[in-house]
């Protein structure tokens, strides 16, 4: 009886650590091709999630909490593809600063793997634009799905670093607090919920996710025949919720549970 229920109840916390920093060391040594072509599939997973959510929220008359509560659950596609298909996310990736932490890959190592994944995903956000545009999205709802788009972009583009830095740094923790949870779950359907709501609770309260804006603004900006999106407002807008991405995965998720349960393990390897 013992054994079926620990087989049936979610890892404890301390169990998630050891599980999160020994993929960190794995995802760090992975080979170059292996990692881009993950990267690839996750920046397409996160871009059909955002387009999910950019047609949910078209033209919906709920009002404008519940609106974007159906959005954020239609936005949970992109992270459930990625975890349960298998792919390399860059803003989830940021918790393999855990493996660092404790000494087992070095600054180059999760250097490397960053860099690899952003520009995976990046590239398979962009392809999915294209195939979008191609495809017409837009004109879906008499149109309305392409203003949608356009609305979009155009606030992310109009938010102020500091602003765009500060939401980046809460959505990654919801995020990464996301696959600390589906890394808990046994089955499939405990890592679906576990990506859920923290998910779903970022997308409603209007974060900032770094790899589904390369989907965003790029659709939007391709999209905007009158040249109301600016250039400068894009780039603003991604590299500084790339930054608070940066800061919110590693520090409030990964640094805070590395304190907790892992730095003992650190003291005791260099002892030996």
């Amino acid at each position: 009886m013992d054994q079926q229920l620990s087989f049936a109840d979610a890892y404890p916390p301390r169990e998630i650590a050891r599980k999160v920093e020994e993929l960190g060391v794995t995802k760090a040594r992975s080979e170059t091709v292996t990692v881009l072509v993950l990267a690839i599939l996750a920046g397409a997973f996160i871009s059909l999630g955002a387009l999910f959510f950019t047609v949910v929220v078209t033209n919906a008359s709920f009002g404008w909490g519940v609106n974007r509560l159906l959005g954020g659950v239609a936005f949970c596609l992109g992270l459930i593809l990625v975890v349960v298909a298998g792919a390399e996310l860059f803003t989830g990736n940021n918790l393999v600063a855990m493996a660092w932490a404790s000494g087992r890959i070095g600054a180059r190592d999760i250097g490397r793997n960053w860099l690899l994944v952003y520009v995976g995903n990046v590239i398979g956000c962009v392809a999915t634009v294209a195939l979008v545009s191609w495809g017409s999205i837009d004109g879906l709802g008499g149109g309305a799905v392409g203003e949608t788009a356009l609305d979009i972009a155009r606030v992310k583009s109009a938010l102020s670093i500091h602003e765009a830095f500060a939401r980046g740094v809460l959505c990654n923790a919801l995020v990464c607090l996301a696959i600390w949870l589906a890394m808990g779950g046994r089955s499939v359907t405990d890592k679906i919920l576990a990506i859920l709501f923290p998910i779903t609770a970022f997308v409603t309260v209007g974060f900032e996710h770094s790899i589904a804006n390369w989907f965003f603004l790029p659709y939007g900006f391709a999209l905007d025949a009158g040249g109301t999106i600016p250039v400068s407002g894009v780039l603003s807008n991604l590299a500084s919720v790339t930054a608070g991405n940066i800061v919110g995965g590693t520090l409030l998720v990964a640094g805070v549970y590395w304190v907790a349960y892992l730095r003992g393990a650190r003291r005791g390897r260099q002892a030996g």
